[in-house]
């Protein structure tokens, strides 16, 4: 199987490993500063299972996003090496 060419396909991948980054970056930054801290205070009117909205994102919620998150990012990245052919062989 023929190699494509690594400076090709390293500039492609960090270019795409560094879009997502950010893009799930400004989402988490956007869950736990902005629900946890910023807007508290309308979301503390909404009310599920007997906790405050905007308590449960700022103690669980901010939380729970990051760690989903993280099962996003292997996903994206995943994806990304196999369309790349770097994919990890198995031994």
């Amino acid at each position: 199987m023929e190699q494509p060419d690594t400076s090709a396909v390293r500039e492609i991948y960090w270019r795409e490993n560094r879009r997502w980054m950010l893009i799930l970056g400004v989402i988490w930054f956007t869950v736990s500063l902005g629900c946890g801290v910023l807007w508290v205070e309308p979301l503390n009117q909404i009310q599920i299972g007997g906790f405050k909205l905007g308590f449960w994102f700022a103690q669980q919620g901010a939380i729970y996003t990051f760690i989903v998150l993280i099962f996003v990012y292997a996903g994206v990245m995943a994806r990304l090496e196999k369309r790349l052919g770097l994919e990890e062989t198995e031994v």
